[in-house]
């Protein structure tokens, strides 16, 4: 089993993460490089929780979301064709008194076959660098969403 930790700062509020992250909607890969729309599958949503498969690359995660503490985002693994046991992701937020977030996560990975349990190898060894970067995508993609558009220039004639 391998876990990754890792603490972002973002300019987004913790709702207006959450709200990104919970996007199930199309286009969700401009959001999560790692989210496919050819892999994404809402079975059941309600307030603060769904159930989503997701995925890209041949690599698919059925995740049971459950983001009714505003603080405190779990996605549990239900099934998926490399993971298992514990594996899953769990996001904290504390807000700051200058307006930014603090955003830790944690990222859990157990294979249940041998192609999971290399790549969960491998994850030991280089994958906090490469999931914090992609991770930093998602925050920055999440930040500029929530940029309030500039009303546009006319001049008056």
């Amino acid at each position: 089993m391998t876990t990754i930790h890792f603490t972002e700062i973002t300019t987004a509020t913790p709702e207006q993460f959450i709200a990104g992250l919970t996007d199930f909607g199309p286009g969700r890969s401009k959001l999560f490089p790692n989210s496919h729309d050819d892999y994404l599958k809402v079975h059941d949503q309600g307030p603060g929780y769904a159930d989503v498969t997701e995925g890209s690359g041949g690599v698919w995660e059925r995740l049971h979301y459950n983001w009714s503490d505003p603080h405190h985002v779990v996605l549990t693994t239900v099934d998926s064709n490399l993971w298992g046991g514990a594996s899953g992701h769990t996001y904290t937020f504390k807000r700051h008194a200058d307006g930014a977030t603090e955003i830790d996560v944690v990222i859990v990975r157990e294979g249940k076959n041998l192609k999971g349990h290399l790549l969960a190898f491998v994850f030991a060894f280089g994958g906090k660098r490469v999931l914090a970067k992609a991770f930093d995508e998602t925050v920055r993609a999440i930040e500029a969403r929530n940029i309030p558009a500039a009303p546009a220039n006319r001049a008056e004639v």
